[in-house]
């Protein structure tokens, strides 16, 4: 009977080993998902599609983009940590759910702790743009104008605490004024009531409003970042328009599920990266003003933590709330 118990216990431990080592297996020749919380033609949307693209041709396998708006982003990054944590299914997260509304609302999860770092896919400023028909050409117009009738002037932002959202909470703040706040579900809407005259400002991303601009269909006032954007480099910062330090930056990130294996995610990350370094995907994104930042999985996991704490003062010092 030992004999037989051995050769049992050998079968048992090789299947064991067997099953760990397919569930740590990149997921070849599958169809792999990304979640984007946001509606087709905002930033995100575009961000991911011109990655998608390179990651199908380079893995020889289905590389899809799925759009679940709602919630400021919450709705798509709740999907995915839900989700089988098998490598299939990614999530290009953004500020605002990653490390803003855990400092907002009561969540069912920790983005933090329930999704797994791969690499920051890009980095950018917004840009707070206004119709022709506000007859407002400087920011400093715009802060006179706001002086001058408090509570009555508007702006978009991509839902509540979002980069667009906070930078306009900062904007205000540093200014002394108060703009009328109008979450949307996605850039493209927001953008389409600003051109039609809805609204009266938008902390636009440079994917959704460079075009306008070129058109002239849009007054672009300042950026939000510390540097001027390659997309625009004939608009002022927030900084050099009177207020030092002003800065609000909007980025993208690639995660997944935490419990993901982590030689998925390692491979994801080399994926990935290779993608965002690649000549023609840069140029592509930059032609939206879009800036590609591939990191290593520890330097995002460092970078959203620091970003969270951030945005957790920015929210308590403003008393942000759910609107």
């Amino acid at each position: 009977m030992l004999p037989a118990l051995c050769t049992l216990s050998l079968v048992l431990g090789v299947t064991g080993l067997s099953s760990v080592a397919t569930a740590q297996e990149f997921p070849k020749g599958q169809t792999i998902t990304i979640v984007v919380g946001f509606v087709p033609g905002g930033g995100t949307d575009t961000a991911t599609r011109i990655v998608a693209k390179s990651l199908a041709a380079n893995l020889g396998q289905p590389v899809v983009v799925e759009n679940r708006p709602g919630a400021g982003g919450v709705i798509a990054t709740q999907a995915v940590v839900n989700a089988k944590p098998d490598g299939t299914t990614l999530l290009l997260g953004t500020i605002g759910p990653m490390t803003v509304s855990p400092h907002l609302m009561k969540l069912s999860f920790d983005p933090l702790k329930d999704l797994a770092p791969i690499t920051m896919g890009v980095n950018f400023p917004n840009v707070l743009v206004v119709p022709p028909s506000l007859k407002i050409n400087t920011l400093a117009e715009l802060v006179a104008a706001a002086k001058k009738e408090p509570g009555k002037l508007t702006y978009a932002s991509t839902g509540v605490g979002s980069a667009a959202h906070l930078a306009g909470e900062l904007f205000a703040q540093r200014a002394g004024v108060e703009l009328i706040h109008v979450p949307y579900k996605g850039g493209s809407a927001a953008m389409l009531d600003l051109l039609s005259g809805r609204l009266d400002a938008y902390y636009a991303t440079p994917t959704t409003s460079l075009q306008h601009v070129q058109t002239k269909k849009l007054i672009p006032l300042a950026t939000t970042g510390l540097k001027r954007t390659d997309a625009m480099p004939d608009v002022p910062t927030m900084a050099e328009s009177g207020y030092p330090g002003f800065n609000a930056t909007n980025w993208y990130a690639f995660v997944a599920p935490a419990k993901t294996p982590a030689p998925i995610l390692d491979r994801w990350n080399t994926e990935i990266v290779k993608v965002l370094n690649d000549p023609e995907v840069r140029e592509q994104l930059n032609k939206h003003g879009l800036t590609p930042d591939p990191t290593t999985r520890q330097e995002l996991a460092d970078f959203m933590a620091k970003e969270s704490e951030t945005w957790k003062q920015v929210v308590k010092e403003r008393n942000i709330k759910l609107e």
